[in-house]
């Protein structure tokens, strides 16, 4: 049997820009994607904390060390700058392989979307 779990969470960062003129997807600091154990492109669901939203896009790779997380696109009318948001993405295993697999999650800093060491 195959499921799907959670793989990859950021928890609690800041929405830094809403950009409603972009083609489309969730632009993530590169440092924060790298923790977090994200590529460019992969889907990712994104839950508004300030009002309730859920949606999914996808990655696009942000300039390291910004701390940016921009909504791009339609996903830009879902958020505004300063929200707190959860970002998440999913795989799919063999039910024993989930039972041990432990997922990367990170806390930034919700100031800065910094990592917090």
């Amino acid at each position: 049997m195959i499921i799907e779990v959670v793989k990859s969470k950021l928890h609690r960062v800041t929405v830094t820009e809403a950009n409603l003129n972009y083609i489309g997807s969730i632009t993530i600091d590169e440092d924060l994607m790298d923790a977090a154990n994200l590529i460019e492109g992969e889907k990712v669901q994104i839950v508004n904390n300030n009002n309730g939203e859920r949606l999914e896009t996808y990655v696009i790779r942000g300039e390291r060390g910004s701390g940016a997380i921009c909504l791009n696109g339609a996903a830009a009318r879902k958020v505004q700058p300063g929200d707190i948001v959860i970002i998440m993405s999913y795989a799919q295993m063999e039910f024993e392989e989930a039972k041990s697999f432990k997922p990367w999650v990170v806390f930034p800093d919700t100031k800065t979307n910094k990592i917090i060491k």
